[in-house]
C-alpha cells in the first residue's frame, strides 16, 4: 500500500490548523489519522495536532491484527482522546479547542474507518468517486431533512458549523464503516479545505491520472488553492495494490 500526505496553508489562513500522519503497530497494521482543528488562538492546531499523535502513539503499542480488534480500540481511544482534548479546552488559552476525526486502519483486504465532524473520506473505484462519510454539520443536517436544497447549502452562511468534535463535552457518536477493499482502490481522506473547493469528479480525474501518487495529492491541493483556497488544505491519499490484499 502507497500512501501519500501533504498540508498546506491556504490562500487565505495565516496559520494551518490541520494535521495528519500515518502509524503501524507491532501487527504492521497501518492506520491513517486525519483532524481538522477548530478554536481559538493556537487552540485548533493544538487540538488536532493531539487527537493525531495522542491516538498514533495509542496504536502503534498495539498487537491488533483484526477488524473486530479495531473496533474495540476505536471504542475506547476515540472517547478517552474526546475527553482529554474537552478537558484541556476548559483553560483560558484554549478555549473552545476541538478537531475533526477521520481514521482509517487497513487490516487485510479490509478497511475500517471513524469519522466525526466534516472532514471526509472517500473511495475511487473503477469509473466513480464515491463520498464514503456524512458530513455532521448543521447544514447536511437541514439538507438531509428536506429543509434546504443542495444549492443552498453549498452557500448557506452556517456552512462551518459542525455537530460532532473531538473535544465536545457530550461523548462522541463516531460514525463507522467497513471497506472490503480492491485492487486500484484509492482512498481519499480530506479536510473540508479541499472538498468545499473541488468537486468529486475533479477528484476522481486527478487521482486516476497517470502520475504519481505524491504528484496526485500535491496537485489535488493545488486545485483547491487555484478556487481560492479559502481554509487549510489536506489530503491523505492510498493507493491499493494486488500485492496488499491479503
Amino acid at each position: 500500500m502507497k500512501i501519500s500526505l501533504l498540508t498546506d496553508v491556504g490562500q487565505k489562513r495565516t496559520n494551518n490548523q490541520d494535521y495528519a500522519n500515518y502509524f503501524k503497530n507491532r501487527a504492521g497494521m497501518t492506520m491513517v489519522l486525519l483532524a481538522d482543528g477548530m478554536g481559538g488562538h493556537r487552540a485548533g492546531n493544538i487540538a488536532s495536532e493531539m487527537a493525531v499523535t495522542d491516538l498514533g502513539a495509542a496504536w502503534v503499542n498495539t498487537e491488533i491484527d483484526s477488524i473486530n480488534g479495531v473496533r474495540e480500540w476505536f471504542a475506547e481511544y476515540l472517547e478517552e482522546e474526546n475527553q482529554k482534548i474537552h478537558a484541556q479546552g476548559q483553560g483560558d488559552d484554549f478555549k473552545g479547542m476541538g478537531t475533526t476525526l477521520e481514521a482509517v486502519a487497513v487490516v487485510g483486504n479490509q478497511a475500517l474507518y471513524a469519522h466525526v465532524g466534516d472532514s471526509r473520506i472517500g473511495l475511487v473505484r473503477g469509473d466513480c468517486y464515491t463520498q464514503l462519510t456524512s458530513d455532521h454539520s448543521l447544514v447536511n443536517a437541514l439538507l438531509k431533512a428536506g429543509q434546504i436544497t443542495p444549492e443552498e447549502a453549498a452557500r448557506h452562511p452556517q456552512r462551518n458549523i459542525i455537530t460532532q468534535s473531538i473535544g465536545q463535552k457530550d461523548e462522541i457518536e463516531p460514525d463507522f464503516g467497513l471497506l472490503n477493499l480492491e485492487a486500484g482502490d484509492y482512498l481519499v481522506i480530506n479536510s473540508d479545505g479541499l472538498s468545499n473547493m473541488v468537486a468529486p469528479s475533479e477528484i476522481y480525474d486527478i487521482v486516476t491520472s497517470d502520475i504519481e501518487l505524491a504528484e496526485k495529492a500535491a496537485t489535488l491541493v493545488r486545485f483547491a488553492n487555484n478556487a481560492g483556497g479559502l481554509d487549510n488544505i489536506t489530503v491523505a491519499l492510498l493507493q491499493i495494490d494486488e500485492e496488499d490484499l491479503a
